[in-house]
């Protein structure tokens, strides 16, 4: 796959690149910078949040005593994302942890210095993170949410669930997914390579932007949804499922949460695993280790969640073996 540079789009080279923290440790608290790609309100995150605070603390750092936490809310907004990077990387915290492709470029354009953990990124080699998997080789390592086989896994399910589907929609974030869309777009083409799928590009920024496409792709017959995890899908999770649900098309969702609020299926990691593995890297940090040498983690165990009451609505039956291997049915 040809390099792809996420930094470079959002604004070219780095300015004048964070002073590299100091061989000896700073009195008083360690600092952890944390910039996150939704609105304080959002329940979900907050839950994370809390996660992370009691896993750090039963490594020893405990919020307030002898770790202080700051935490900036982006809300999905671009400007506030590099505006809210600028300022923790200027805040010259210890660790900073990162959600997300956009916010992690984001971060990344304003220092190759200070130490970044980030979570839920899906091709940090292609987009220019880190130099491989093993050995990231800079100032950032952390935790994607996909491994090679998982776009394959979405349109098989896809396919079993509803074996009408000859066109799938695969939605995304166009300025927050990995490669702009390119990468889960590959990666859904190759799937349906052998069949007579065709897949189509359906962009999106804002719930305008998701009613519309998903209204229009479900004027034909024979379409599916495949939404693809990133942080303007995520934000727009209620959106997206109300217009499936709408316009009866079979989908199949990166993240529990979509299943929980009413979509069909969802098959994914899950995230707050991620933010659990994310404390241990942080500890490691504060307590002398080198980005460089921690290998990114790609995730080993994906949850399958079924909604029947949904699949009901859509007049769909889902096969036994489906459900047999679900972790969790909603009836």
């Amino acid at each position: 796959m040809r390099r792809r540079t996420v930094i470079a789009l959002l604004g070219g080279a780095s300015t004048t690149l964070a002073r590299a923290v100091g061989a000896q440790a700073p009195e008083g608290p360690r600092r952890l910078g944390i910039v996150l790609p939704y609105g304080e309100s959002d329940t979900k995150s907050q839950e994370h949040l809390a996660l992370l605070r009691d896993e750090l603390a039963k490594l020893g750092w405990r919020d307030g005593r002898n770790l202080r936490i700051e935490v900036r809310w982006t809300g999905g907004d671009a400007n506030r994302t590099m505006t809210f990077a600028r300022e923790v990387v200027a805040s010259r915290p210890d660790v900073i942890l990162a959600r997300s492709t956009f916010v992690t470029a984001a971060v990344l354009r304003e220092t190759r210095a200070i130490p970044i953990v980030f979570v839920v990124v899906s091709d940090p080699v292609g987009d220019g993170f880190v130099s491989s998997m093993a050995r990231p080789g800079g100032n950032v390592t952390g935790f994607t949410n996909v491994e090679a086989s998982l776009c394959g896994k979405w349109v098989q399910l896809l396919r079993e669930v509803d074996p009408r589907a000859t066109r799938i929609a695969v939605l995304y974030g166009p300025k927050t997914s990995a490669g702009g869309g390119s990468y889960y777009l590959n990666l859904a083409k190759e799937a349906v390579a052998s069949t007579d799928v065709k897949i189509v590009a359906l962009p999106v920024q804002e719930a305008g932007d998701a009613d519309h496409g998903i209204d229009t792709f479900a004027k034909e017959a024979g379409g599916a949804l495949l939404v693809t995890p990133d942080a303007t899908t995520t934000r727009l999770r209620s959106t997206i499922v109300s217009a499936a649900t709408r316009t009866t098309l079979p989908a199949i969702y990166p993240f529990r949460d979509f299943a929980t609020s009413g979509g069909l299926i969802s098959y994914g990691t899950e995230v707050a695993d991620q933010f659990r593995k994310a404390a241990v890297y942080v500890d490691r940090i504060l307590r002398g280790a080198k980005p460089a040498d921690l290998p990114v983690m790609q995730p080993t165990k994906f949850e399958l969640v079924i909604n029947l009451r949904t699949a009901k609505a859509l007049g769909l039956t889902i096969p036994p073996s489906i459900l047999a291997s679900a972790d969790e049915v909603i009836e």
